[in-house]
């Protein structure tokens, strides 16, 4: 299992929110570039980046983001307003290895899949869900669209990978959603990204214990920010 560090930005700040509320931020840090430099020294082998002014549509960090992956030689993966071809045209340019997809999949299939058939896998597909519905524009609408229809169709459009979160874990500090995970991971062969609720050591190894091996990559946040769980223990644990 890849443990994944998180930085969430808004404001050009390392922020947390709970649940995906906008008025239950937490902020942490005001250098998110030092952030992601200490994540990669101590042995991250990836940073997933998330634009939460972009996700809510209320501005952005590309600047910030731009200074994020000059800064490290670790593989940046970013999600949180993307919106269009040119957007992921311009992540690339700034020097993002893997852009996700959340909203657009849903309101732009076509595009998107259109996307996935260029880029491949340099793309990953975001699968926000609040149960057993996807979740959009910041996790503020809900979608009529299924869970694990979407995943489904996620996998015939040529996603080799999803990033799921159950939305009621993330942020919460009471461990990842393992059965919905498990479940997510049996629908396909996608590799599977897990995201949302860790707060120790313990909940990672919980969640190799439980899920398929197509379940290869955990995000770890919050965790990391309250100092319950240290990254270079998590990465020599699982």
């Amino acid at each position: 299992m890849i443990v994944v560090p998180a930085i969430d930005l808004r404001g050009g700040r390392c922020v947390r929110l709970a649940q995906g509320a906008a008025e239950s931020e937490t902020r942490y840090d005001d250098d998110p570039v030092a952030r992601a430099r200490a994540f990669a020294s101590v042995g991250a082998q990836r940073l997933h980046v998330v634009d939460l002014d972009g996700a809510l549509g209320t501005g952005e960090n590309r600047k910030v983001l731009g200074e994020i992956c000059s800064a490290v030689d670790v593989p940046v993966e970013f999600g949180g307003g993307v919106r269009s071809a040119g957007d992921v045209r311009d992540l690339f340019a700034a020097g993002v290895r893997h852009v996700i997809l959340g909203t657009m999949l849903v309101e732009e299939p076509a595009a998107s899949r259109a996307l996935v058939e260029e880029h491949g896998d340099r793309l990953i597909a975001g699968v926000d869900a609040r149960g057993e519905h996807v979740a959009v524009r910041g996790w503020i609408r809900s979608s009529p669209l299924g869970r694990d229809e979407f995943v489904r169709e996620l996998a015939s459009w040529g996603f080799t990978r999803i990033i799921f979160t159950e939305i009621a874990r993330d942020g919460m500090g009471t461990g990842y959603d393992i059965e919905a995970t498990a479940h997510v991971a049996a629908l396909t062969p996608m590799r599977v990204t897990a995201s949302g609720g860790a707060k120790t050591v313990v909940d990672l190894k919980e969640l190799v214990a439980g899920v398929p091996s197509n379940v290869d990559m955990a995000i770890v946040g919050r965790a990391l920010y309250d100092g319950t769980m240290d990254l270079s223990e998590a990465l020599v644990s699982v």
